[in-house]
């Protein structure tokens, strides 16, 4: 977080203040009646959270100068769609400079390009028209990646297509050579060069060409011209629904508390940030600790409630337990103060608070999906140094808590692009759901961007929408101050997994966390790697159960029975066994056919107490305030 900007008095700050912060008595007073009246909203002793937010205006501490730089890189981002155009150029002037004096680099570049031009000439001969195909057969002068589909057709093996895909790719070899191995270049740098790189081979790639792209011009002729008229009506319908905030074609057939978060439960608890959801027992007996969710907050709550036949939620009611979801509130330019440290308290504990006052105090299951699974880790740590013994068990989907191998996203995360995303969100006040969709976006641009522009805008077809694809449209917004703190001591500092993360103004350690954790890691997972998520062996000091499944980080999570094509590997390593890296973990351990809900549900089952009747609260001060799916998850 910029050393500047105002923060909330009692939340977690590492950074040195400099400036004498001006806040006016009517500001500290507004804020304290906001705070009052949440808290006597708010059924729990809101004792955590009843400090008021100083100087909720944060231009006025920062110095003209200061404010004349943040302003330039605010307007700045507007055109680059967040990315820090000086982190760029450093990576490229790094590997530029490196390349200039490695003679013998240069050397094997040429030579690379010298063989890559004769292959491709030897296989232009073979397959130029006239040539019998009997006597010529000629293999590929490349294959594409496994999971690059675009030229996957047979159309594409007809000349000249076949030269056409076949000369991009040798180009994007290249390309990727000389933008690798690269001695003296700092890995950031290398990775960040190759992944622009590719970014701009991929916009020339001829699959997204009408009369490069054999299949656009047989459809094209098929249809005699109808696929274009269609598919230019798609593209300023986009066009509309972008310049008028809409949502993406389709999406009106899914409707949040009509056919999607459709399981039925009561908020129980409302706070400022988030609402507390019970879902109505489903069996005649559950199992004494409920369970309790938190799902990430940059996106929806209910991707773990989507349809009632893929919902989570659902699933695990009709396995006998009660079950508390978290609904995080979608914040706005007012909320841009709140910290890291405020959504532990007002979404984790307030809660725990909450359950513990329903279901007479017993103890919980936890389960984090995400950064809400991150953020468990956080509490469950801290708790665990305070002898806090509210959590039985611990269930992390797709959860990082060690962030030096966080994947692709690492590209964007250095200190001048995280300083570059602090001044827009300075701007604004928080992370617009757009600028995340953005950068999510590059990561799979060819299925995300390029492949979805051919089928949608030259082929003329809509994807159909299903209710996956409904919440993935559905993002949140992220508070400045929160984001700006998870980015640098998370990504940046690695503060969690080195022991140096400060909760209460003391630091936590993941090693504390003591009792049994289910972890589950998806295969094609490019927001929370497999690999990374299953460091959690190395800094977790007990039994941990980790759950390889198939899909990605998404479709992976929402896994239900009877779903197809469904695989997964799972083992239990003990406190005190010996340490095995995952590439022998995942060989070692074979692949089992079907859903993993089935091994969480038993699992928890097996560390669960005997049935007992459903709790309710019976005090008539912590009645429920409405049903489920509650207020906060319909804010836009």
């Amino acid at each position: 977080m910029d050393s500047h900007s105002l923060k909330s008095v009692g939340a977690t700050d590492t950074h040195s203040t400099e400036d004498n912060h001006k806040v006016s008595e009517e500001g500290a007073v507004t804020d304290i009646t906001r705070h009052a009246n949440a808290a006597h909203q708010s059924p729990v002793n809101s004792r955590r959270h009843l400090t008021p937010l100083l100087g909720k205006e944060t231009y006025s501490p920062l110095s003209f100068q200061e404010t004349m730089d943040k302003s330039v890189n605010a307007a700045m981002s507007h055109i680059t769609g967040g990315l820090s155009p000086s982190g760029l150029s450093a990576a490229y002037t790094d590997w530029a400079a490196h390349l200039m004096t490695a003679p013998g680099k240069q050397i094997q570049l040429v030579e690379k390009a010298a063989k890559k031009a004769i292959r491709l000439a030897n296989y232009a001969g073979f397959c130029a028209p006239g040539v019998n195909p009997e006597t010529a057969s000629p293999c590929p002068c490349i294959d594409p990646l496994p999971q690059d589909k675009r030229f996957s057709g047979e159309a594409w093996q007809k000349w000249p297509y076949n030269l056409f895909y076949q000369s991009f790719l040798l180009n994007q070899q290249w390309w990727y050579n000389a933008t690798t191995g690269v001695r003296g270049v700092t890995k950031q740098h290398e990775n960040v060069v190759e992944f622009a790189t590719r970014q701009i081979l991929d916009l020339f790639s001829p699959s997204n060409y009408l009369f490069t792209n054999p299949e656009l011009l047989e459809q094209t002729q098929k249809e005699s011209g109808q696929n274009l008229q269609r598919g230019m009506q798609n593209f300023l319908d986009d066009l509309q629904r972008t310049l008028n905030d809409q949502k993406p074609a389709g999406t009106e057939g899914f409707q949040v508390g009509k056919n999607l978060a459709v399981t039925p439960g009561k908020v129980v608890y409302r706070n400022r940030l988030i609402e507390l959801i019970q879902y109505d027992a489903v069996t005649e007996t559950v199992h004494p600790e409920p369970i309790f969710i938190v799902p990430a907050w940059i996106m929806k709550y209910y991707i773990l409630d989507l349809s009632p036949e893929n919902s989570l939620v659902k699933y695990l009611t009709e396995q006998g337990f009660t079950v508390f979801m978290v609904s995080w509130k979608n914040p706005d330019s007012d909320d841009r103060d709140l910290g890291m440290d405020d959504y532990r308290n007002l979404g984790i504990m307030d809660a725990l608070d909450q359950i513990d006052r329903i279901t007479g105090g017993q103890r919980v299951h936890g389960v984090g999906y995400c950064l809400g699974g991150t953020l468990l880790s956080i509490a469950a740590a801290a708790m665990a140094r305070d002898a806090d013994e509210r959590f039985k068990t611990l269930s992390l989907f797709a959860a990082q808590t060690d962030f030096t191998e966080a994947g692709e996203l690492m590209l964007f995360i250095n200190e001048s692009q995280v300083t570059f995303l602090e001044d827009m969100m300075w701007e604004q006040g928080y992370l617009d759901t757009k600028q995340m969709a953005g950068a999510f976006q590059l990561l799979r641009s060819n299925d995300l961007i390029w492949s979805r522009m051919v089928h949608d805008y030259l082929m003329g077809e809509r994807a159909k929408m299903n209710d996956l694809m409904a919440w993935n449209s559905d993002a949140t917004r992220m508070p400045y101050q929160m984001h700006s703190q998870y980015l640098r001591q998370l990504f940046l500092n690695n503060a969690l997994a080195e022991g140096r993360y400060i909760v209460d103004n003391r630091p936590i350690a993941v090693s504390d966390i003591r009792v049994p954790v289910f972890a589950v890691g998806t295969e094609r997972d490019h927001v929370a790697p497999w690999r990374s998520v299953y460091k959690l062996h190395l800094l977790a000091d007990t039994d941990v159960t980790f759950l390889l499944t198939s899909g990605g980080h998404n479709a992976g999570i929402v896994s239900e029975p009877g779903h197809p094509r469904r695989r997964y590997r799972m083992a239990t390593r003990k406190h005190d066994d010996r340490y095995q890296d995952p590439d022998t973990w995942f060989a070692e351990h074979e692949a089992q056919e079907g859903s993993w809900w089935p091994e969480l549900a038993g699992w928890l089952k097996d560390r669960s107490g005997d049935l007992i009747e459903p709790s309710f609260s019976g005090d008539e001060a912590l009645q429920p305030i409405c049903d489920a799916p509650g207020t906060y998850v319909l804010q836009d």
